[in-house]
């Protein structure tokens, strides 16, 4: 990584004894192993919701591919692992359109790359290339979707979208973060048209122990990283 992508794009963020990147873009990057690592990129979402009569810009999977594209050309890393609900369901494959299939499948064949199955895509299209896998372990981190409730030293995982508020000067700002305790860590969503959900909600309560974690935040030019005891609803 070059010094000013460390220093304007990312904070450092150790997890069980790994130097990890957290970066602005909403990805996570483990320089030792060459290793991009995202998390719900939820493909075709936009079309998902228009067959079921609601309809958004259905420009998400394009928007979604340009960010991807743009990590990829800038660390080039050797290895990319998508953490799970990549696709936002089981038909997604064949609503793509065919420039951002043939981008897909171009970014999966530069890279060592890795699908990891999650709740909406338990069987990734084999179609776009890349592997399939459940986990992933390596160097003390076992990578996987949904986070397991129980104590896991080393988990790095997606699934919750997870976001933080906190209130400035009497107003309240609400980013995209990623949240972590030192043992375990949580991306937020990587997609286009994904949610959030705040930090401080019960789902998170029985990964993190009291309030003994960080939220490092999105901002506009920076990641921030915020004590859990100052972060508000």
């Amino acid at each position: 990584m070059s010094d000013s992508l460390v220093s304007d794009d990312a904070a450092l963020v150790r997890v069980n004894g790994a130097q990890l990147y957290a970066l602005r873009a909403g990805a996570l990057y483990w320089p030792d192993e060459e290793t991009l690592v995202v998390a719900d990129l939820h493909f075709e979402k936009g079309s998902s919701f228009a067959v079921k009569g609601v309809m958004l810009p259905p420009y998400d999977t394009g928007a979604t591919l340009t960010r991807l594209e743009a990590l990829c050309r800038d660390l080039k890393p050797k290895r990319v692992i998508a953490l799970g609900d990549s696709f936002h369901d089981g038909r997604a494959e064949a609503r793509f359109a065919a420039e951002d299939a043939a981008r897909l499948k171009a970014l999966t064949g530069a890279h060592d790359w890795l699908w990891i199955a999650g709740n909406h895509d338990p069987a990734p299209p084999p179609g776009f290339g890349g592997s399939v896998a459940e986990t992933w372990e390596r160097g003390g981190l076992l990578l996987r979707h949904e986070p397991e409730a129980a104590p896991q030293p080393g988990e790095i995982a997606g699934h919750l979208h997870p976001c933080a508020a906190v209130r400035v000067r009497g107003r309240r700002l609400r980013h995209r973060c990623f949240v972590s305790d030192g043992a375990r860590l949580i991306l937020p969503a990587f997609g286009a048209y994904t949610g959030g959900l705040n930090v401080l909600d019960e789902a998170f309560h029985t990964l993190f122990q009291g309030h003994d974690f960080h939220a490092w935040m999105i901002g506009g030019a920076r990641i921030v990283p915020v004590k859990a005891r100052t972060l508000v609803w």
